[in-house]
């Protein structure tokens, strides 16, 4: 897909873009009275008083403030849940999914989104759910917003363009984005079809990852996250907003199109990385290092290095360890693994981890290479070898990963993902 879009360059940076000139006010956030008859909307998704450097606050000029709407209702959208799961209990069992299959009825991105897992509580603003979608259709003059969380989109197939307050983004597999908390956007399809990935993150929003002994370089940089230009919709007719708060979903009727923001200057935007961007660090020596090395973004906890959410990433690399087993080690972890597929295979699993699929490995459940690709491993002939055509992610987190009662019933769930491990035998000659 050729991006035709131009975008503002810099993560978290303080951006200033007017589609209409001299719509943006200078030296002054409220003037007695802005350019063009638009009116001052601030879009703060932090607290007022949060740290300069943590932040994050929008300034919008806009057609008609977001006040101006009916009256919200109940409205069902019956497959989402939203963390604590308490509809079942949540199993040590090692869980793999197979690809949701794509809708045959007309399906937009909202309606096409059902819950796998959540963790924490919206509630107090801990954890996330992770949802699929699949649509086959656009939004149109649908809109909506999540008010108990951003959200960071992850295209495995489809293309999409995201029509948002503070402009558009265009995106596909390979690429993010995020959303933050509370802004408002549709979707619409620039493909047949799309499916993919939701991370809802209930707590702090993302922050790239620190270097630490890296340096200043490497990893993922701030210049390659994009951020929208200024583009509103001055349409008016029939519209509705939707939104999900406190777990629930409603419905608020509307005779315009709440994407009328002419220009805004801020911090707390959308935006989109090419995950083919990321510096990838590895060894040069021997010995396999912690996947964190592949970390992009990170929802801090109130635990220093102890993250709420990170968002990693196992792309294309080089693998040059030497007399070093080279894919994942068999472990148990205190944080629990939710991991998806975007592309290719993943180097731990030969079969029934594909594109479109997933898996989770929660707290101290035992995991690894399945038997056949630990033999092939470990026999292996230690050259230089190109991990290519590959794209996985991981969601890691401090708390639990609840599975829905959707994801354990469903067809989908593998029974028998266990049996991948049958064939590891003993070695021992001691």
């Amino acid at each position: 897909m050729a991006d035709e879009l131009s975008y503002l360059h810099g993560f978290g940076n303080e951006h200033e873009t007017e589609a209409l000139s001299g719509a943006l006010p200078v030296g002054r956030f409220s003037p007695q009275k802005v350019e063009y008859g638009l009116y001052t909307e601030v879009f703060s998704s932090t607290a007022f008083t949060a740290p300069r450097a943590t932040n994050r606050r929008t300034w919008f000029y806009r057609i008609r403030p977001s006040v101006v709407q009916g009256d919200y209702q109940p409205w069902q959208q019956a497959q989402v849940r939203t963390g604590p799961i308490t509809e079942v209990a949540t199993p040590p069992n090692m869980l793999r999914w197979d690809p949701r299959p794509l809708p045959d009825t007309p399906t937009d991105f909202i309606d096409g989104l059902v819950t796998i897992a959540a963790n924490g509580d919206a509630a107090r603003q801990v954890g996330m759910g992770i949802h699929l979608y699949g649509a086959n259709r656009s939004m149109e003059q649908r809109y909506f917003y999540c008010a108990d969380g951003e959200l960071l989109l992850i295209p495995q197939s489809g293309q999409l363009l995201l029509r948002t307050e503070c402009g558009r983004l265009q995106l596909q597999p390979g690429e993010i984005a995020v959303i933050p908390r509370g802004m408002k956007f549709a979707v619409d399809l620039l493909s047949e079809t799309a499916r993919g990935y939701v991370a809802e993150n209930y707590g702090a929003p993302f922050i790239l990852t620190e270097r630490g002994p890296v340096g200043s370089n490497g990893y993922a940089n701030d210049r390659d996250f994009h951020y929208p230009v200024a583009a509103y919709e001055d349409v008016e007719g029939e519209c509705e907003l939707l939104c999900k708060f406190a777990g629930e979903f409603y419905r608020a009727p509307m005779d315009h199109s709440p994407l009328d923001v002419v220009a805004w200057t801020g911090n707390s935007a959308p935006y989109k990385y090419d995950l083919s961007r990321f510096n990838v660090i590895g060894t040069v020596s021997y010995d396999h290092p912690d996947p964190s090395i592949y970390t992009v973004m990170s929802s801090p906890s109130d635990t220093e290095g102890i993250a709420n959410i990170d968002f990693v990433i196992f792309p294309p690399r080089w693998m040059v360890a030497e007399d070093t087993f080279r894919p994942p080690w068999y472990h148990r972890n205190v944080m629990s693994e939710f991991m998806g597929l975007i592309e290719g295979t993943y180097d731990a699993k030969e079969e029934g981890f594909v594109p479109g699929g997933a898996s989770l490995h929660n707290s101290m459940s035992p995991h690894g290479p399945e038997a056949a690709v630990f033999e092939k491993a470990s026999n292996a002939e230690l050259s230089p070898q190109r991990y290519s055509d590959t794209m996985a992610f991981m969601l890691e987190s401090r708390y639990v990963i609840q599975p829905t009662r959707w994801a354990l019933e469903t067809e989908l769930r593998q029974g028998d993902y266990i049996n991948c491990w049958d064939g590891i035998r003993k070695h021992f000659t001691g």
